[in-house]
């Protein structure tokens, strides 16, 4: 009786769960022949003298059918492009396989003024025999130079007729390659303030707000680690600067380079002041407000105080 009880609620629980004592058995006759179709399955792959490696060899020689594409095959313009992408040393890579096309000289031209933005040589009539592949060599080579000795590296450059000997030449090259060391910039600009006065003189601040404008600045000029005569020269030819790029803000604020030169100090302390590990108390914007306008009285407070706002939410203007 017990036995029978328990088989009817038995078998209303598989009914409820979607089985019957019937599917229950048809499902596991069914998972059984399944085991038996995948056992006699690998029975016949094996006498059949292993098709799975033939299906893995056709795979992978399909595959290797495929391959690159033939950039020979394709439109000039189109592997032009995609040669584009590639840097020096890839593209002298392609150049085993497409020979043709990675010595193009559009491409070598394209990575020579990608890199360093103006040299003299790009607006003359090239000599008998020029390449642009072989000026990046020597540019790359010019700029290895340079990281080791700046003077040298200056000569090298001079000597390959990749420069002219001029304090302006040298000072846009300088300012549209980013391949030069910062710190021996910093050591030849030190020496060479003749270069360093063109170098000022091509940056551009109008309708830049002065933090800003002293982040780009110092961007292209790095900062020295300690302050002294060097620094307070940089602040100086860029307080002029930028006075000389925004005439008409500088008369709405009543502000002059000297006023400028202040606030410039002002916010390279207040950016020590605010990204030191070592500074415990913060200076407020309070104090800042307060501070700068003890030494320059005719500043407005908004003024100021967007400024700290500025370096708060930003961070040093000299990093």
């Amino acid at each position: 009786m017990g036995q029978g009880l328990w088989r009817v609620a038995r078998n209303q629980q598989l009914q409820q769960e979607g089985y019957s004592e019937q599917g229950y058995l048809t499902r596991e006759q069914s998972r059984r022949m399944a085991a038996s179709n995948i056992s006699n399955a690998n029975h016949r792959r094996q006498a059949q003298g292993g098709i799975d490696i033939y299906h893995l060899l056709k795979t992978r020689k399909s595959k290797e059918q495929e391959g690159f594409i033939n950039l020979e095959m394709l439109p000039p313009e189109l592997s032009f492009t995609i040669l584009s992408y590639l840097n020096a040393t890839d593209l002298c890579l392609a150049s085993c396989v497409w020979q043709d096309l990675a010595n193009d000289e559009l491409l070598w031209q394209g990575l020579c003024k990608s890199t360093w933005g103006h040299c003299s040589i790009y607006n003359k009539n090239p000599p008998l025999g020029f390449s642009f592949r072989r000026l990046y060599m020597q540019l790359d080579e010019g700029s290895l130079t340079f990281n080791a000795n700046p003077d040298e590296g200056v000569n090298y450059f001079m000597s390959k007729g990749i420069l002219d000997d001029s304090p302006k030449e040298i000072a846009k090259f300088i300012f549209c390659t980013r391949t030069l060391n910062w710190k021996k910039l910093r050591i030849y600009l030190d020496e060479r303030r003749d270069v360093l006065d063109d170098l000022v003189t091509l940056h551009n601040f109008r309708n830049q707000f002065l933090p800003n404008a002293l982040r780009e600045f110092f961007r292209h000029i790095h900062a020295p680690e300690e302050r002294g005569e060097y620094l307070e020269t940089l602040i100086t030819k860029f307080s002029h600067r930028f006075c000389a790029c925004n005439p008409d803000l500088m008369r709405e604020l009543g502000l002059s380079p000297d006023a400028v030169y202040v606030l410039c100090y002002s916010l390279i302390l207040l950016s020590i002041d605010l990204t030191s590990p070592h500074v415990k108390n913060k200076m407020s914007k309070r104090e800042f407000i307060r501070n700068t306008r003890r030494a320059a009285q005719n500043i407005s407070e908004d003024f100021v105080g967007h400024l700290y706002d500025n370096i708060y939410l930003i961070g040093h203007v000299a990093a």
